[in-house]
């Protein structure tokens, strides 16, 4: 009602009447005309929802998939340990781990995509309880077909008023959506940070960008603050899911009174998601680079090297000869050599850990 009130003050103030005097504009026998708040609140979220997603989030998600991309084929050719359960495993490509996180960003956006599609649909020509009572003839789609035009989205008129009055599902997907962003946003700022450990003492296979003095007591410390900031927002956003998600859940009968905080909650999450998304691409993937030395270090002293040789001598004496290795602090290639398990050859093919990257057997792709 409020707002009623501001616009037909500020049109009688142009065209020369008296404020406050109602005249020649009404705000609620003109400005309001085939309207409720009831459907012009839902309305307005929607529309500041979609154009905040498209205005700057969506930029910022692609430019993010870029530069994971242009990463993937820089780091393809570096062959480093993989790792599940946090412990060593067969090898994998830098690149393809980067590989996978640009997938991941390029899936987020697609989920927010499809959300932004439900966002479409406007509540506005429901009025007061979904009937559309006092709402003239044609009134939404035309209204709705001008908002279209100058939003420049494909917007069109609720299916069902009681759906888009009483439920606010359009937005809860929305910020579902975005909680799924921030869930794979922690999961790979998490895997930079600890690939970026150390730089001695830790993983030590990435190296970060130095964008702000370390440690305040210990010199010469990079910390992975960019990152930092990043898993922050992402903690936000989940917890503003949540909140949106109650708000959702909260409306009764043909209205839902919770708008507000949803609206406050998903507007929120979507400009720090833009602003920390164009943080973390600019500040700490662009400088990003490996330390493929570190790499190649850490490939050759794992056990798990004697995972391809399980097909040629069998589990239980690939088993026995990583042991010998961990006992005797040689490499699993060292051992097998003392061994003579195989014949040299044949042992630096099945031990070539580029291969071990590649789907299928070493030292039988070609028999294959």
């Amino acid at each position: 009602m409020n707002a009623n009130e501001v616009i037909a003050n500020r049109a009688i103030e142009i065209l020369g009447g008296e404020v406050g005097s109602k005249s020649p504009v009404h705000p609620n026998d003109h400005v309001n005309r085939g309207q409720s708040s009831n459907d012009v609140i839902p309305t307005a979220i929607h529309l500041a929802v979609a154009e905040s997603i498209n205005g700057g989030l969506m930029k910022a998600l692609k430019s993010c998939e870029h530069e994971l991309l242009v990463k993937s084929k820089q780091f393809d050719p570096i062959v480093k340990i993989g790792r599940t359960h946090l412990q060593d495993a067969t090898p994998v490509r830098l690149g393809q781990e980067f590989g996978g996180y640009a997938r991941q960003m390029a899936l987020a956006r697609e989920r927010i995509e499809l959300a932004l599609a439900g966002l479409m649909e406007l509540a506005l020509g429901g009025t007061a309880t979904g009937t559309g009572l006092n709402a003239p003839a044609g009134f939404a789609s035309k209204v709705i077909g001008l908002l279209a035009e100058e939003t420049n989205l494909p917007l069109v008129e609720a299916k069902d008023h009681f759906a888009a009055q009483g439920g606010q599902d359009g937005l809860v997907a929305a910020s579902a959506a975005l909680r799924g962003l921030a869930v794979s946003l922690t999961k790979i700022g998490n895997d930079i940070r600890w690939l970026a450990s150390g730089p001695r003492c830790g993983l030590g296979e990435l190296e970060l960008p130095p964008v702000q003095p370390g440690s305040s007591i210990m010199p010469g410390k990079v910390n992975p603050v960019i990152i930092e900031s990043l898993l922050q927002v992402a903690v936000q956003v989940i917890a503003n899911d949540w909140a949106v998600a109650m708000g959702g859940q909260a409306g009764n009968l043909e209205l839902n009174v919770m708008l507000p905080v949803m609206a406050y909650n998903l507007l929120q999450s979507v400009e720090l998601l833009k602003t920390s998304i164009d943080n973390f691409t600019e500040r700490c993937l662009k400088g990003l680079e490996a330390n493929e030395q570190r790499c190649q270090e850490l490939v050759e002293q794992s056990l798990a090297l004697c995972t391809p040789l399980a097909v040629e001598i069998g589990y239980d004496k690939a088993a026995q000869l990583a042991h010998m290795a961990y006992e005797s602090g040689k490499t699993v290639r060292e051992v097998a050599l003392e061994l003579d398990i195989l014949p040299k050859e044949k042992l630096e093919e099945i031990l070539d850990a580029a291969e071990m990257t590649r789907p299928g057997i070493p030292g039988q792709r070609e028999r294959e």
